[in-house]
């Protein structure tokens, strides 16, 4: 469904955003180091595919011990209202609201060593980092520690030397008074803490910003007040369809172009009449939210064992486009994800190397995954960390060989 020109808003074209008095660009704060005992400097992959790729993110899950806000609980997102993953089967699989299992199993979007072994899977697959779902900075709550999980994330991309961009939720306005304010709000966190960060993802200089959305802030005016307050406009995009008419050209005073999201026949012609594009393409939806007594459920897409997202990329490639995000790395109640599960193994990661035209292979993979093993067992094995520098340098021999040694292999 088409909004009413949402983004069109030609009253205020001839204004610069540079020249409000309460302008505000913060500078980029110092984030926390890692446990790493030495902190390298990434190595690049090299792809033949020069498309950037991202994976859309949630940092939205809790175990019993990761979110003092839930009290020793499960987060929802694991539970819905029916799953309790106290409960295993008899291979030891704690019960959870998804069709797929996770290969580490369930997890906190928060722990360092997940994160670390996801950004190195990402970096041998070709992706050039994530583009993350973002709840604002109060969404630090019971259901999830979003912002303090995204921090996170974004301190271990950095370490596997990728990028972030992020998707900002402005469905978490429903019922607030002073949605500009707090959009404002919301943006003054991402300029400093984000935004002028090399590691954040730019698009002709300025920080790319997408929204899921709109669906709460549709006025073109709301949205003009709030960014007027940053010196460099993010180079901001909206979910397609929900751009309304570019025929008169004015959409570029707020929003310079569109994203697509779960859809099985992408039109990328529409590519063209945008400053920025961003295509889709997703490995097939199975969502559990009608099992798991958390919602009505959407229609499902059959991965068709691979064949879906073989399809959606080809789409891609043949349209010749800069930006692609796959939906979804971690969305495992609407069953979206191209993480390693114990279902379809490293299937999808498979598929986008050679998408992206990297060298790596499987043995890779199951060698990060190895590491990550190594981690949990041991946190603080020198040889461990060593191995961890040793993958993000594209060093994967050596890599072995320190997991060798901490397994007394010689």
């Amino acid at each position: 469904m088409k909004l009413k020109s949402v983004f069109t808003f030609a009253a205020v074209s001839g204004l610069l955003f540079a020249s409000c008095a309460d302008s505000y660009e913060g500078a980029p704060k110092k984030t926390e180091g890692s446990q790493q005992t030495t902190q390298v400097v990434p190595v690049a992959v090299t792809k033949s595919n020069t498309m950037q790729v991202y994976a859309h993110y949630m940092p939205w899950f809790e175990t019993t011990t990761s979110n003092p806000k839930n009290e020793g609980k499960w987060g929802y997102h694991w539970t819905m209202k029916n799953c309790d993953p106290n409960k295993t089967d008899a291979n030891g699989k704690r019960q959870i609201a998804s069709h797929y299992y996770p290969q580490t199993g369930p997890y906190a979007s928060g722990d360092e060593a997940v994160l670390d072994y996801q950004c190195l899977l990402m970096k041998y697959a070709g992706l050039d980092g994530v583009m993350v779902d973002w709840y604002g900075i109060n969404s630090d709550n019971s259901i999830a520690l979003h912002k303090s999980n995204t921090e996170a994330l974004f301190r271990a991309l950095k370490r596997a030397g990728l990028k972030m961009s992020v998707v900002y939720e402005d469905r978490t306005l429903e019922g607030v008074t002073d949605k500009v304010g707090t959009v404002r709000q919301d943006l003054r966190y991402l300029a400093e803490n984000f935004f002028k960060d090399d590691s954040y993802l730019k698009v002709e200089g300025r920080p790319l910003l997408l929204d899921f959305g709109p669906i709460q802030m549709e006025s073109p005016k709301d949205w003009y007040r709030s960014f007027s307050i940053l010196t460099t406009k993010p180079m901001f995009l909206v979910l397609e369809g929900k751009m309304g008419s570019v025929n008169n050209a004015t959409y570029s005073d707020n929003a310079q172009g569109v994203y697509t999201w779960v859809n099985p026949n992408p039109n990328y012609a529409i590519a063209k009449d945008y400053k920025c594009f961003v295509g889709g393409a997703m490995p097939g939806f199975w969502d559990y939210y009608k099992e798991g007594e958390g919602g009505t459920g959407y229609q499902t897409y059959s991965a068709e064992n691979g064949a879906l997202f073989q399809r959606q990329l080809d789409a891609a490639r043949q349209a010749g486009l800069k930006y692609l995000q796959i939906s979804t790395w971690n969305d495992y109640g609407e069953g979206t994800t191209i993480e390693p599960t114990l279902e379809y193994g490293y299937k999808y990661l498979l598929m986008l190397q050679k998408f992206t035209g990297v060298s790596y292979q499987q043995a890779d993979l199951e060698l990060i995954y190895r590491w990550y093993q190594a981690r949990v067992a041991q946190p603080n094995n020198a040889k461990v960390k060593e191995a961890y520098n040793a993958l993000v340098q594209l060093k994967t021999a050596e890599a072995k060989a320190l997991l060798d040694a901490v397994n007394g292999k010689n």
